[in-house]
């Protein structure tokens, strides 16, 4: 195991220091998603919500949380972000009632750290919208399992999930 570097010398959280890390091209990529019901898949796909287009409001928030996310993980580091894009993809099953929205969230920098907490943060901030645009029409949407699929860069070097 590596040896944990969030903590100073007195036990607390810290904020580690990267000053000394070479400038690499970083990507990571994360996967979540949100169980809907009928109508609220009828909704997206006819564009009949009343909040509006429920795809495109999920994207603007994804990528704003990516910007972000080092103000809402205490410990993530502020990045200047190259690229943040959110896609959506369905996965239906009309006969069995299955109506899932599958969202991947795939974020760039060249910098010192990584961008997996700001791929998880896109991705999860996305599904969150979904769930706040489509409450009325049903509040049992379930969200997750949220996870990192890829990331490329850095000391730790390439991370793909089997």
């Amino acid at each position: 195991m590596s040896e944990l570097t969030h903590f100073n010398e007195q036990g607390r959280a810290k904020m580690v220091d990267v000053s000394e890390k070479y400038d690499t091209v970083r990507t990571a990529r994360a996967k979540t998603s949100i169980l809907l019901n009928e109508a609220i898949y009828h909704q997206i796909k006819d564009g009949s919500n009343k909040k509006g287009d429920v795809f495109a409001v999920a994207q603007v928030a994804g990528i704003m949380s990516a910007k972000n996310t080092a103000q809402i993980i205490p410990m993530c580091h502020p990045l200047a972000l190259s690229g943040v894009d959110i896609e959506f993809e369905w996965n239906v099953n009309k006969e069995a009632s299955h109506y899932e929205v599958i969202l991947y969230a795939v974020v760039k920098t060249k910098g010192p750290t990584g961008v997996e907490m700001e791929a998880l943060t896109a991705a999860s901030a996305a599904a969150l919208t979904i769930y706040d645009m489509c409450k009325a029409s049903g509040k049992e949407m379930v969200i997750g399992p949220t996870m990192l699929l890829e990331k490329t860069g850095g000391k730790s070097g390439d991370y793909i999930r089997s």
